[in-house]
């Protein structure tokens, strides 16, 4: 039986998943992909029973995946049965107060993004910029100075050309660099592979609900620096979100409440979405059911339901097994914990198999009801595999250790992560994030532009009769269906949109699954562009009161580009007539270095400012000098034509090749990136003025999407984040 696979899908696998041979032709059809993959997932059968029947263990697995009802995470389907054999995607590595451990830690990072995975980690731990070194004498540059060594170091590791490196970096709020923390990425092009997130304490929390002080403390004297407003902190935390939707925060003892291993260790830190708290050292593997064929006669297919979640907790822990682990601590770690993650994707079509509005009280019951089926099959599922298996190694000391609870193979065995690209294979919504868009333009290799229509929304407006290709070109737009009159109300409750809903049910979705969930959710909280940071301020408070263990927001439009023109259709400017060149202009040339080569920028003024730019290798020839001349022509002519010079210099900034280089302490991406530093710097241009376009996928061109705490492209799969 073929499998139901999208083009979209098709175009994923091609791209990010299947074998490549030396010429980066595909190399294995999807089915072979999923055969290899169950192959090696079921060959852990046999290290616990020799005699047992791997093949029906196989023959289960493929089923489970090919019928699109279950998708492991990234790592595992692109590594399974190969030789790198790295299978999961969330590592917490320690940082401590010491230049050995930090740049052995920088070497780990490095190891693990090469082999496919994310990496968070907890910056707490060292001590405040201009603390004192006592080996030296000097100075600390302190904890943000190097996350941006991290930061480098990730730009240059390419994992595979499949994945990019991804990091989570934390600071706990009582450390006294954490108004720069906060602050650290206003400026959109710093910490570029950095998702950064406050740990807020509950004495912390404490002190902010009764409007007090608390202290801040130096993690290597561990005395207290200065006592500062908990609102004020709090304050500075809204408003950085709302301008640029990070920092993150994620609830410590919310975590560590919840910690399955206090004997081990209290929890740090997470991965980059910060779904899955970790011990250091720790890794966990990912996978997750599809709820949208988990619906049958209108109702929730329980058997169908339990059977799969026992096959995928069986799945998962025979990953434990034959991963090829980056590093021994990491394995020693992870055998001895065994965490598992099972979550879902597709939430939000099944609301609407079901009939149920996304932002209704029925949608936060299913999903209470749904996630604590879930986690009650998958722990029987856990302990009858430890009746076989063993209990995971760290059993004693753990929540299990009672006898209600004699037999658990793994510490956890849920999670809720974003499913990014597996959810555009699964070709289902995303996580338990609501459908991001009814329609949105995709953009195939020779530059067709195509309107994607959700095929739930596509089947309803077939049978209601009002379905056409214009319909379709009209939602794109937007995204939305909420402002086209020939759609009936009934249907556009159905089909709510992310931008649609308000920001207070994003949460009340995310604490329902959280409520049953033994890790953390990840989600994207979205709130439209005229939302104060007093509505930020309010969901945070929110997400604590409701046991979330933290947060992620975003405001539409606040990064610099909006990611879908939102808010009806705009009248055509009238056409645009570039300003003649004159024939006397001045101007200046910078040589600036970029990783192709010395690159020479000329600017050119007339008497209303600048009104060309011209850029030139200092190796002349082949198609890289072309390009970098178009690039000056279009300049010059957006230019000459009214475009603002701040507008240029966003479009340019950010934009990556594969060769980035240090160019006077500074990063330069690419060319563009370099001739956006020279024109900023001939302007004057702050950086606040030139955040960089972050809506657009840097491989595809296709629109992002800010979902499950990442950014992703549905036109090619490209994920920040997993």
């Amino acid at each position: 039986m073929p499998i139901p696979l999208t083009q979209n899908a098709l175009v994923v696998l091609e791209r990010r998943y299947l074998k490549k041979d030396r010429k980066g032709r595909p190399a294995e059809t999807p089915e072979e992909m999923f055969r290899r993959v169950a192959h090696a997932a079921a060959s852990a059968d046999a290290r616990f029973d020799p005699k047992t029947d791997v093949k029906k263990t196989e023959e289960d697995f493929y089923k489970l995946m090919t019928s699109l009802v279950f998708l492991p995470n990234s790592p595992t389907l692109m590594n399974a049965g190969r030789r790198l054999g790295q299978l999961a995607a969330c590592f917490v590595l320690p940082i401590d107060d010491s230049i050995d451990s930090i740049f052995q830690t920088l070497k780990h990072t490095a190891m693990i993004h090469k082999s496919g995975g994310g990496t968070g980690f907890s910056f707490s731990r060292l001590r405040p910029q201009n603390d004192t070194v006592l080996s030296t004498k000097g100075i600390s540059s302190g904890p943000i100075s190097f996350m941006g060594v991290f930061d480098v170091a990730t730009e240059k590791v390419k994992q595979g050309g499949t994945r990019r490196g991804a990091n989570m970096g934390l600071l706990r709020v009582d450390h006294p660099d954490i108004e720069a923390f906060i602050s650290s990425k206003t400026d959109l092009a710093e910490l570029n592979n950095f998702n950064i997130s406050i740990a807020l304490t509950a004495s912390f929390m404490e002190a902010l609900a009764a409007d007090k002080a608390y202290s801040l403390i130096n993690p290597r004297s561990r005395k207290v620096v200065r006592r500062v407003s908990a609102k004020g902190i709090f304050d500075r935390i809204v408003h950085a979100a709302w301008r640029s939707g990070e920092p993150g925060i994620v609830f410590l003892d919310h975590i560590n409440q919840a910690n399955p291993t206090p004997h081990l260790g209290e929890i740090e830190a997470t991965n980059p979405c910060g779904e899955q708290p970790l011990l250091p050292y720790e890794s966990c593997n990912l996978g997750s059911i599809n709820l949208a064929r988990m619906v049958k006669d209108g109702k929730l297919d329980k058997a169908r339901l339990k059977e799969s979640v026992r096959s995928a907790v069986h799945f998962l822990d025979n990953v434990i097994e034959i991963n090829k682990y980056p590093l021994r601590q990491i394995e020693t770690m992870t055998r001895k914990i065994r965490k598992i993650g099972l979550g879902v994707m597709g939430f939000a079509d099944m609301l609407v198999k079901l009939g149920v509005s996304y932002d209704s009280n029925r949608a936060v019951r299913h999903a209470e009801q749904v996630m604590a089926f879930i986690l009650r099959e998958a722990r029987k599922a856990s302990s009858e595999l430890a009746k076989k298996r063993e209990n995971f190694p760290a059993y004693e000391g753990s929540i299990f250790d009672s006898p209600q609870t004699p037999y658990m193979r793994n510490a956890t065995t849920t999670t809720i992560a974003p499913t990014g690209t597996i959810s555009i294979i699964a070709g289902c919504s995303s996580g338990v994030e609501p459908i991001f868009a009814v329609a949105y333009e995709r953009r195939v290799l020779d530059g067709e532009v195509l309107f994607e229509l959700n095929p739930l929304f596509e089947q309803v407006a077939k049978e209601k009769g009002f379905y056409s290709k214009e319909l379709a070109e009209e939602i794109a737009r937007t995204g939305s269906i909420q402002h086209i009159k020939q759609i009936p109300d009934k249907i556009k409750r159905l089909f709510v949109t992310a931008h649609d809903i308000a920001p207070e049910w994003h949460i009340r979705i995310q604490a329902a699954f959280q409520k049953y969930t033994d890790n953390a959710v990840s989600k994207t909280v979205n709130f439209p562009q005229d939302a104060t940071p007093e509505d930020v301020e309010k969901v945070y408070r929110l997400a604590y009161e409701c046991g979330c263990k933290g947060v992620t927001i975003y405001r539409y439009g606040s990064r610099g580009h909006q990611v879908l023109n939102i808010g009806g259709d705009q009248e055509r400017a009238a056409a645009i007539v570039p300003r003649t060149r004159p024939v006397r202009t001045r101007g200046v040339t910078e040589r600036i270095n970029t990783g192709c080569g010395k690159l020479y920028v000329t600017i050119n003024e007339d008497d209303e400012g600048i009104c060309e730019v011209f850029a030139q290798m200092g190796k002349t020839g082949g198609c890289a000098s072309s390009q970098i001349e178009a690039a000056g022509r279009l300049i010059s002519l957006a230019l000459r034509s009214g475009v603002k010079v701040e507008a240029i210099v966003k479009q340019l900034t950010g934009i990556r090749c594969p060769s980035p280089i240090w160019h006077n302490g500074q990063m330069v991406l690419s060319c563009p990136d370099a001739i956006a530093q020279v024109i900023r710097k001939h302007s004057n241009l702050g950086a606040a003025e030139i955040q960089p376009m972050i809506g657009t996928c840097p491989d595809c061109g296709g629109t992002l999407e800010h979902e499950g705490g990442c950014l992703v492209c549905r036109s090619c799969g490209f994920s920040k984040c997993n």
